[in-house]
């Protein structure tokens, strides 16, 4: 099995834009795929996607056209958008292809794997980027890194699809990490986005707030509290250690960046609610434990959404 020399990518948002222009600068501009159609395929043609002030023009592939299989498949759309991405990209699967999925939550490779085959999805997400994005622009001082690997990854047995990713994010130089436990780690970053992302979007608040506001402190910690309850009932051992662990990544990031989810506030977009507060109202549910805190910023984002259309 070769290394990874073509990559398609679908979802140029701020994460997905803001990752493909750093592949892009050491990977042939020819190796890079946008999966896109309709007016955003023109758009992407026409005007290109800016990142930092400097513009890129990918290949923009519509779905349906014939491709050959991509080495690398990267979804990076919203939650919402998953199904259709996924009949999207189908014609850049192959054999080989590895996918990573960069969406928010802890369902999307499920998803995907349920279409594709479970033998071709990498667990993975990002953390500690501050990306914003507003039309066709991103600005982000901060890229992060991509977490990622099987389930379990044993020091010195990493699966062959691991190490291709590895050796391609690192000839890319892009930050990566590979976790013994991959499932505790998508659960704990599911933790942050329960407390950030909410808490801001409900506040209007950037990263600056969030880390000098006591009071929003406390809120996030309400919510990723509720996160820690429910987790050991999901055979995943979180603690309230894990969850201050989280706090200094705020201290990274730009004071006026902002949430995906605040960001989607902002430009009166649907949110990711669905799969933060909702699903943890969902589990607390199914295992009888309270969920007052997200219960409350669910209902309260989920009334903002639907002050767009009275």
């Amino acid at each position: 099995m070769d290394g990874i020399e073509t990559v398609s990518i679908i979802g140029l948002g701020a994460i997905g834009s803001a990752y493909s222009a750093r592949i892009s600068e050491t990977i042939p501009v020819g190796g890079i795929r946008v999966i896109a159609s309709g007016k955003r395929a023109e758009r992407y043609r026409s005007g290109g996607v800016e990142v930092n002030g400097r513009r890129y023009f990918f290949r923009v592939c519509e779905p349906g056209r014939s491709e050959s299989p991509a080495d690398l498949l990267i979804f990076a759309v919203k939650s919402y958008d998953l199904r259709e991405a996924i009949a999207d990209a189908e014609g850049h699967v192959g054999p080989d292809t590895v996918i990573l999925s960069l969406l928010n939550g802890i369902t999307s490779e499920r998803i995907i794997a349920g279409a594709y085959g479970s033998g071709k999805v990498l667990r993975s997400f990002v953390i500690g980027v501050d990306a914003t994005r507003a039309s066709c622009s991103t600005v982000y001082s901060t890229l992060g890194s991509i977490i990622f690997g099987e389930e379990r990854n044993a020091p010195g047995e990493l699966s062959p699809d691991v190490r291709r990713v590895a050796e391609f994010l690192g000839r890319a130089r892009v930050n990566y990490e590979i976790p013994d436990d991959m499932r505790f780690a998508l659960w704990k970053k599911f933790m942050i986005n329960v407390g950030l992302n909410q808490v801001s979007a409900v506040l209007r608040a950037p990263y600056g707030v969030m880390r000098r506001v006591p009071e929003a402190l406390e809120l996030v910690r309400g919510a990723m509290d509720e996160v820690v309850n429910i987790a050991p009932s999901e055979g995943v051992c979180l603690t309230e250690r894990d969850r201050e662990s989280c706090f200094p990544i705020l201290d990274g990031l730009s004071p006026s960046g902002k949430t995906s989810m605040l960001q989607d506030i902002e430009a009166r977009r649907p949110t990711e609610v669905g799969i933060f507060g909702g699903a943890v109202v969902e589990l607390g549910l199914k295992h009888k434990k309270p969920v007052p805190v997200n219960t409350v910023l669910t209902q309260i984002i989920r009334a903002i959404e639907s002050s767009y259309t009275k």
